[in-house]
């Protein structure tokens, strides 16, 4: 709001009346001003480091999760590889042995796919209402079918009912006009075979054949039922019920992808130089983590070398509590074996700065030993979702960026929340005393001009009785 202040002096006393009050209104206001402008630049620091250390954390347990990958792991202890890679695929765990696997896959795993009788209406075809029972397995998936159903509709009610079960349906027409229902499942191997009843005109039996050519009143399996992997290893003959084969070799699983028969070769072997690169990405992740905790806790000098400058989280207990929570997983009995810590691998603890150093020379005398590739594989994936330690330490940070449960804050969002009160709370603290500076001021420019305007009366008044002593004493010389 514009200053009541008038600039320049008083015309009745001569004073300042602008400078007298600016200095009157800025000494009441510079305690309070100061106290605000503090708040403000340490509330604002706090929220920036709160952003900075979820960013951190974040980072530190996407790290932590790359590394556990199923699909992709890191801490492999073997690894195998297919020299046909479009015939199969192979992935490894830590109960693998070194060696050579010689694989043909004669067929894959099949699912069920089966056809309705032929609709002469094509996809608007009117289909009776009622409960359409789809069985496969010994297991009934119902499906609700409305009045005024058509073929149409009847697809999308399997799909939206039975999705998620992995059943689906579509609708075929042939040159003729004539559609059929085609419901699939993506569940392989014999005995999977899909059966429909309960809807007249879909009654399908599934372990029967329609043939190449099928009659429009025929209804049944396509091409054919479904049926197991067939494959050989190392000549012995091997089934399976799905395209995934885990067990038929011992701490391997083979992804069939073609039928071929050539055989393909699958071969595996330690892992050390693959470990070696993980470790030394663990190593970083959490190096990096610290590195930013540091920034965030410790004072930084000012130019006398005064340790002065507060960082975010200078003397608060949150940063601490955080990485004693972290560095406490790094020596916590996980899934047990050979391998307990990592001091074991030539992963140390630099007493200077507290990150965490890598002994290549170490590492590789201990993967000297038999076994070892297995048993790193083992302490940092472990044996189960919850014990190895990558998952340990996710848990770790799980509660600074996650709550309890889904829908409550973690410590961080927590803090964060008081901070943005705060924010609030000294934004309202200027405005009151924006208010009061303005009021202030108005009340003294007030009483400023109110006291110049009376001396420059007194003044006048002063002046008026002087000029008629004057004119008195002129008069009496005259006389």
């Amino acid at each position: 709001m514009a200053s009541p202040i008038l600039p320049g002096s008083g015309l009745g006393s001569g004073l300042d009346i602008g400078a007298i009050v600016t200095a009157l209104v800025n000494a009441d206001k510079s305690a309070k001003q100061t106290q605000i402008d503090t708040a403000t630049k340490t509330n604002t620091l706090k929220i920036s480091g709160v952003g900075s250390l979820k960013s951190a954390l974040t980072a530190f347990q996407t790290a932590m999760t790359n590394l556990g990958s199923k699909t992709n792991p890191a801490f492999a202890g073997y690894t195998a590889t297919s020299g046909t890679p479009a015939t199969l695929t192979a992935t490894s765990d830590n109960t693998a042995v070194s060696g050579n696997y010689s694989v043909v896959v004669e067929k894959l795993a099949t699912g069920s796919k089966v056809a309705s009788a032929s609709f002469a209406g094509g996809a608007t075809s009117a289909i009776p209402s009622g409960t359409l029972k789809i069985s496969q397995n010994g297991t009934d998936y119902n499906v609700t079918i409305p009045a005024n159903a058509t073929l149409q509709s009847t697809r999308d009610a399997i799909n939206t009912a039975q999705g998620a079960n992995g059943i689906s349906a579509n609708i075929v027409t042939d040159a003729t006009g004539a559609s059929r229902l085609v419901i699939n499942s993506s569940k392989t191997g014999a005995g999977s075979d899909l059966t429909v009843s309960g809807i007249a005109g879909l009654e399908i039996d599934g372990t029967q054949v329609m043939g190449a050519s099928p009659a429009p009143g025929a209804s049944g399996a396509v091409s054919a039922v479904a049926s197991d992997a067939k494959l050989t290893i190392d000549g012995l003959a091997v089934t399976s019920k799905s395209n995934t084969v885990t067990g038929a070799i011992s701490g391997l699983t083979l992804n069939l992808v073609a039928a071929s028969p050539t055989a393909a070769t699958v071969t595996v072997d330690n892992n050390t130089k693959g470990l070696q690169t993980s470790i030394q990405t663990f190593v970083d992740a959490y190096n990096t983590l610290k590195t930013t905790i540091d920034t965030l806790s410790k004072a930084t000098p000012d130019e006398d070398g005064n340790l002065t400058v507060q960082a975010a989280f200078t003397g608060d207990s949150l940063p601490r509590s955080l990485i004693a929570d972290i560095r406490g997983q790094l020596t916590a009995t996980g899934a047990g074996g050979p391998l307990a810590v990592l001091s074991q691998l030539g992963v140390l603890t630099d007493r200077n700065t507290g990150n965490l150093t890598f002994d290549t020379a170490a590492f590789n005398k201990t993967m000297a030993q038999p076994g070892m590739t297995g048993q790193v594989q083992q302490l940092f994936t472990g044996t189960n979702d919850t014990n190895g330690l990558l998952a340990r330490m996710n848990k770790a940070v799980d509660p600074y960026l996650k709550g309890a449960t889904s829908t409550s804050p973690g410590l961080l969002d927590q803090r964060l929340t008081i901070l943005n009160a705060n924010t609030k709370n000294i934004t309202n603290q200027q405005l009151a005393l924006d208010l009061r500076v303005a009021n202030l001021t108005k009340t003294l420019t007030a009483k400023y001009n109110a006291m110049d305007l009376l001396v420059g009366q007194m003044k006048a008044t002063a002046s008026n009785i002087t000029s008629f002593f004057s004119s008195l004493n002129a008069q009496q010389s005259a006389k």
